[in-house]
């Protein structure tokens, strides 16, 4: 079984090349086409090979959270159909199946909108050094995979592809860089009010599924509505790729947790030796990029439909 790495989809205009997703303008002004790829990245490095059907399972369970958290917020979905998409796009059919989502156009807003239920991976790191986590003080004491007292917003910069993420402190003030500055305070109020309700509603249902949502990002949009702006989600929606997913059973916090998500590919990746500075390749290769391991690439997919399973099915 081969990733697709990249679509090609000739006749139609590439407007947007991500990490992930390939974005298509359509004959429809309102409308774009979304692609997800195979592709994966990690540290915001794209490996060079990618994981087979990591789109399609990234697409079901999207699809799966706009229907279920669709009552929290509209999003920008509108069909998964190939049929139903304008002409130009049905003739890709058997490359879009399973993979593509014809979607609203939105203007985005430059935020990821982090919430984390569990103190881990960066928030632990600075919690180590400071006792915070995104310039929020945290109660002393607290170990690596604890359940925090209660679900935090802690939102980051949107960075250009090749580019880092820079977390911010969602207190106005508390930083020289504030979320709230960057994006005015009412909509800061919408967004942070909309992702802490959109995480808590998963999170109780994952666990219900045996499944702990540790943290997920969320990506917002505006749509005209009248001579009003509509607050809507866009992007994909509590994947694997932008959520941290653990196995209920055997939970215990004190440590790294086994996952369903991409830190198994992260700890594979530090093992073979990134570090930063090494974005382009392994050293003395540098410019060649990263290959994940065959076995990496079948574990890194047998945890991402292990996922979707209990989550969807």
């Amino acid at each position: 079984m081969e990733a697709m790495i990249d679509s090609d989809l000739p006749d139609l205009t590439l407007i947007s090349k991500g990490k992930v997703r390939d974005i298509y303008s359509t004959s429809s002004p309102n409308h774009l086409l979304f692609v997800a790829s195979d592709r994966i990245s990690a540290y915001d490095v794209v490996l060079k090979n990618g994981i087979p059907d990591k789109g399609k399972l990234l697409t079901k369970i999207s699809l799966f959270w706009f229907d279920k958290l669709g009552h929290i917020i509209p999003n920008h979905f509108v069909t998964a159909d190939v049929d139903e998409m304008p002409e130009e796009v049905r003739k890709y059919k058997d490359q879009l199946d399973g993979r593509a989502m014809l979607v609203r156009k939105a203007e985005v807003v430059p935020l990821e909108a982090i919430v984390r239920g569990y103190l881990a991976g960066s928030a632990w790191s600075e919690y180590k050094q400071n006792g915070t986590a995104h310039g929020i003080t945290m109660p002393e004491g607290m170990i690596e995979g604890q359940k925090l007292p209660k679900p935090f917003f802690t939102p980051s910069t949107k960075a250009e592809q090749g580019a880092h993420d820079e977390n911010i402190s969602p207190e106005q003030g508390s930083r020289d860089v504030t979320a709230a500055r960057l994006i005015g305070q009412e909509l800061f109020d919408k967004i942070s009010t909309a992702a802490l309700k959109l995480y808590t509603e998963a999170a109780d249902y994952a666990h219900s599924r045996g499944v702990i949502l540790a943290d997920t990002k969320f990506e917002f949009g505006l749509v005209s509505s009248g001579s009003d702006k509509e607050l809507i989600l866009i992007d994909e929606l509590l994947t694997p790729d932008s959520s941290r997913y653990w196995p209920l059973e055997g939970y215990s916090p004190g440590g790294a947790q086994p996952s369903f998500d991409k830190q198994y590919l992260r700890d594979w990746l530090v093992s073979a030796g990134f570090r930063k500075g090494l974005e382009s390749g392994p050293e003395g290769k540098e410019g060649q990029g990263w290959i994940i391991d065959e076995s990496i690439v079948n574990g890194t997919r047998e945890r991402y439909a292990e996922a979707v399973e209990l989550l969807t099915k």
